[in-house]
This record gives structure tokens, sequence and C-alpha cells, in this order.
């Protein structure tokens, strides 16, 4: 297999005209306001939109799902019924996420279907969406396992399937689910001409083996956006081991950051961590295993919206998801291993944004941190907590509620909705509206303090699309 390296992309910025998109495409980009593609997209997108196999090596927040966003649109027939393109993500987040990309990149091409196959919500509206017909499936490795298991995924037409966050599914151990689906693709009559695209943040010993496997000459590109160094400020503070909630809170009260991840190894630490830190005062919530999936979302949600300010999560709650703009990530204790440590303080210094992220290190911990240093060719400033205090006077509120809603997507509402009885109806003023955030089931909208009361008498007094609807304040 011929293999194509490219380890740094072009540092000049390239705009998507320069590519021969269709005119929907570049009329839903100008409308998305995305006019230079970042290094990633110049990487990769002149080769993946050529129709060849790609393996693209970049961190998370690289502009990845536009790109091959992009690459499957170019080449969808809308007529057709049958699943023409197949994305694997590794958590419903992600996978939610990306359908979301690829309809609003798809919005001038009418009657293209988006379908998310995802666990966690009823397979029989999903299997009724299949039967009128998805032109581009997007889903977690076991419910699509699930539906090909019923013969509900039909995979015979499939002629672009990718492979998103691939380390992730290996870490989260869908390795096998992996090599099944693409082994049902390999069998299939658009086989030879398929297009098979993998984006990973990391290249395990067990990507090459799939890419050697399931690509066909695959050209391996590798980007160095020289962002993770510089955009990213790296601190350890040396702690007492019993004192790491006291010193998370010193930190938080001492930056005053608007958008905060505290990284836990455990479930156990994660539900404590979370659970000291709001009756501290601070607003923070928990993501961990033990979280059903609507209790997730609502977590997830919220902090999304910047309702509340601390995410405490594990690592293996938290992979796949892609929350704009983080400030700080504090690592309760250091990583396990190199790749856990490079995905955890990738949630910040997105784009051309800065960002900053500390680990608490006791003296069992730091020559476990010196390691990673060492092998990342990283600089970590090593300094001592006890110059930073804990103040609750100093504690950083949000600057909107959430008031969650009893209804969504299946109801047919949409943010259009909701902002037009808002402003017009219940008159609150257009900048006391944050984030609006719309599920199959749930509504998430962020508030200033000001107007709560006025938007609660709005659900509870009136009717939106001619039905009323449960709000509350969360």
């Amino acid at each position: 297999m011929e293999i194509s390296m490219t380890s740094t992309a072009t540092n000049s910025a390239t705009s998507f005209s320069s590519l021969g998109l269709s005119e929907p495409l570049m009329e839903a980009l100008n409308v998305l306001e995305f006019t230079q593609m970042t290094q990633t997209q110049q990487a990769c997108l002149p080769d993946v939109l050529a129709g060849a196999d790609v393996a693209v090596q970049a961190k998370t927040g690289s502009g990845k799902t536009l790109a091959f966003g992009l690459a499957l649109l170019s080449k969808i027939d809308v007529e057709a019924k049958n699943p023409q393109s197949l994305i694997m993500c590794p958590t419903r987040e992600l996978a939610e996420q990306v359908a979301e990309q690829i309809r609003l990149l798809a919005k001038r091409m009418p009657n293209l279907k988006v379908v998310s196959l995802v666990g966690g919500m009823p397979m029989g509206p999903q299997i009724i969406s299949l039967r009128y017909g998805a032109n581009v499936v997007v889903g977690t490795p076991g419910r699509i396992m699930d539906h090909i298991g019923k013969r509900t995924l039909n995979l015979k037409k499939v002629n672009c399937f990718v492979l998103d966050e691939a380390d992730r599914m290996l870490d989260m151990g869908f390795e096998d689910e992996m090599r099944v689906v693409m082994h049902h693709l390999s069998r299939t009559s658009s086989a030879a001409t398929r297009q098979t695209l993998l984006f990973s943040a990391t290249f395990p010993a067990q990507i090459k083996s799939i890419t050697d496997q399931y690509q066909r000459d695959a050209k391996i590109i590798k980007v160095d956006d020289g962002q993770s160094g510089p955009n990213i400020e790296q601190q350890a503070y040396r702690i007492n081991n019993e004192h790491r909630t006291q010193a998370v809170a010193a930190l938080l009260t001492h930056h005053q950051i608007e958008s905060t991840i505290v990284f836990c190894r455990t479930r156990r630490e994660t539900r404590e961590l979370s659970d000291e830190l709001y009756q501290m005062g601070f607003t923070a919530v928990g993501l961990h295993g033990d979280l059903e999936q609507s209790e997730r979302s609502q977590v997830l949600a919220r902090f999304a919206n910047k309702t509340v300010s601390v995410l405490v999560a594990t690592d293996v709650a938290a992979r796949g998801l892609d929350i704009e703009r983080v400030d700080l990530v504090i690592n309760h204790r250091v990583s396990e291993d190199i790749d856990t440590h490079t995905h955890r303080i990738g949630r910040t210094g997105r784009a051309e944004e800065k960002g900053l992220a500390i680990t608490l290190i006791d003296d069992t911990e730091e020559g476990k941190l010196d390691e990673i240093a060492a092998k990342t060719d990283a600089k970590i400033s090593k300094l001592h907590i006890q110059g930073v205090r804990f103040h609750a006077n100093r504690i950083r509120e949000p600057e909107f509620v959430c008031i969650a809603v009893d209804g969504g997507k299946r109801d047919k509402l949409r943010p259009g909705d909701i902002l037009g009885a808002l402003t017009k109806e219940a008159e609150v003023p257009g900048e006391d509206i944050g984030k609006i955030s719309i599920s199959a089931r749930n509504t998430y909208i962020a508030i200033k303090a000001r107007s709560v009361k006025r938007v609660l008498s709005q659900f509870r007094e009136r009717r939106i699309k001619g039905k009323r609807f449960k709000a509350r304040k969360l």
C-alpha cells in the first residue's frame, strides 16, 4: 500500500472556492460563514474530494467533520432511497453533532435525508426512518450492528464509509464492531468503488491494521497544525493527596473561568468531586457512566449552553464530545497514559483560542508527568498550590440559567419557534436568550436570570405550534 505522508499542512489560508464544490454546497458554506479552510481541511480535502481512501491524524476540533461532510455530499444522489454514506462515531453525542452538521451543509440540497442510529433511543422510529429512505446514516457501533442484525439497514449502495474518532472507538472496546461492519461493507456490490475515510487523533497499531486491511492504497495524512503547543499553556501544581478538592476549588476561584472541564479517573471520584464543588457554591455537574441517557443529555446541554461553568467527567464519559470553547482543563490526577493526557488537554485551546491545562500532582505522580512531558515535547510549568487560595466570594456565576422544556424534535419544535415565541409574544429581549438546544424529547434554553419568570409564564400560559409544553428552571 502506498502511503503519502504530510507532516505539516501549509500555513497559508485557502478558500473553499478553490475546491470546485457544487453551488448548493458553496451556498451552505457561505450561510454558515465558512470561507477559509483549516489546516486539516487544506491537507485532506483535495484527496478526499478526488475519491481517494484517506486516513487523517488530526486533533479534535480541527474541522474534520466538515471535510468528510463535503466529500460524501459531493457524491450523493438525493433521488436514491438506500443509504449512500455511513458514518460511525464512538458516542451518541458525537453522532448527533455530526448528523446536525451534515444537515446544515445539505440545507441547499432538497429532499436529502440524514438518519441517526444511536443507542439510548427506541429502534422503532429509526426503522421507520430507514424505510422512508435515508441518504446519509450516522450512528454508533452498537446500534449500527443492531440494525444490521435485524436487516433494517441496507448497506448495498454505500459508496462512502467514514470512521470518525477511530482511536476513541478502539479505546471503548468497539474494534470487533468496527471490523464486522467493514466486513459487511466489503461483501456488497459497491465495495470495489467505495471510499473509506478514517479520522483519528492518534494512530495506534490497531489503526494501522484497519487501514491496511480495509482501505485501498490509503493516503496517510498527519496534520501538525502548530497549535497544540503554543495555544495550550500547561501547568502542574504540587499538592498533598488529601487536598485535591480544595486545590480544584482554589484554582477555579483564582482563574474565574467561564467554562472548565475537570477530568477524574473513576466514577466515584467524579460523583464526589462534583457534589463537593456544588456544595461549595459552584455550578458544577458530573458526567459519568452511572447516569441515565436523559441525565447525560441534560448535563451536556447545560454545559454547552454555558448555564453551568464546571463539568466534572470521567475520560470514558467525555469521549466523543465536541464542546466549543473550553477555557480550562484540570486533571484531578495525572493521566494513565500519553494518549489520554493529549485528549484531555485537547479540549481547550481549539482553533485560534488560547487554552490552559492544569494537572494536580502529588509526590507519587510527578515522575509520570515528567515522562508525559518528555514524550510529548511539552513545557509544563510546576507551581506550588500554597499561593492559590479559595475565595467563596470569587466563585463565577454563569450569565445564563437553563430552562428545560418537555418537548423537542418529535414535537416538530425548532429553535426559530422558541425564539419567536419568546421575543414576540413574551417580549423577552433578544440579548437575554442564549443557546437553544433541541433533542428528540427535550429542549434546553439558556436565559438571563432577569427574564426567567417571563419565559416560564410564556410556557405556562401560551401555546407554541398549537401545543402547551411544560417548562422548568434547572
